[in-house]
């Protein structure tokens, strides 16, 4: 694809990118396939699909209490739990706020651990990473935004993410639609948005303005970025997924490339 030569362009010491589509065929690629990036929150993808494999597997239902009083597995998921960003304190009641929570991940994480008696990386590993061919990949600390990984790695999530084989579909299915309607917030990089949709783990583009993926992008577009410059989308009315990783922090230089080339990369896959 010629749209993914943009990322030479991005003032990055390294990027990689890929384009996959819904049949899991990779369209296209570009950059160091095996290069290994930090993730950021991106991570948070991946923790989320391991939580929804201990609920599939019956160690923790949504409903569960768990965390701040009165919130629970689904409020930590969809960020709906009061928790504050980076620190284990409340600053809302659960539900009538989206706080963006570190914190909120990192208690779900310890929430499926007691669940399992499974410590939560070993868990992400022996349940994702393996079953889909993942070698490169690793959490080492935060469930919010300590993994590393390969563009190679994550062009097979996003194909999962996509025709999942390890999730029941109508489980993925759930977690990308918003949980919790109408609820402002504020998205990092990108101020308030209201409202400030999310789904279970995965962000909702849905109407949201400046946004971090294209302006073409639909509004069923899902996924996250992280702060160390990377990013994964499935846009489910283009038929496709696309991984952008850097070696740089998020900033202006991201917002001001990032739109731009996944306008370009729908505009390819559209002909």
């Amino acid at each position: 694809m010629e749209s993914l030569r943009m990322i030479e362009t991005w003032p990055v010491p390294s990027a990689a990118a890929a384009v996959v589509r819904a049949d899991g065929s990779v369209a296209g690629s570009r950059g160091p396939a095996a290069q290994r990036f930090a993730l950021a929150s991106v991570t948070k993808l991946l923790s989320a699909y391991a939580v929804l494999m201990a609920l599939e597997e019956g160690a923790v239902e949504l409903e569960e209490p768990a965390g701040p009083e009165g919130a629970t597995v689904r409020h930590l998921l969809a960020h709906t739990s009061g928790l504050a960003f980076d620190e284990h304190r409340t600053q809302a009641d659960p539900g009538t706020r989206r706080i963006y929570s570190n914190a909120g991940f990192e208690t779900l994480a310890e929430h499926v651990a007691k669940a399992t008696g499974i410590p939560f990386p070993a868990y992400l590993r022996e349940g994702v990473l393996e079953p889909l061919g993942m070698a490169s990949t690793e959490l080492d600390g935060s469930a919010a935004k300590d993994a590393v990984s390969t563009c190679a790695d994550l062009t097979r999530f996003a194909a999962e993410l996509q025709s999942p084989t390890l999730l029941d579909p109508s489980t993925v299915r759930e977690a990308t639609f918003v949980v919790f309607p109408g609820l402002n917030g504020v998205l990092p990089g990108y101020g308030n948005q209201k409202p400030n949709d999310w789904g279970l783990g995965f962000e909702i583009r849905s109407g949201k303005s400046p946004h971090w993926t294209g302006e073409t992008s639909s509004p069923r577009t899902f996924g996250h970025f992280g702060q160390s410059g990377t990013f994964l989308w499935v846009d489910p009315e283009a038929g496709a997924a696309c991984v952008a990783l850097t070696d740089r922090a998020f900033g202006p230089w991201a917002v001001e490339a990032w739109t731009p080339f996944t306008d370009a990369v729908l505009a390819e896959l559209r002909g």
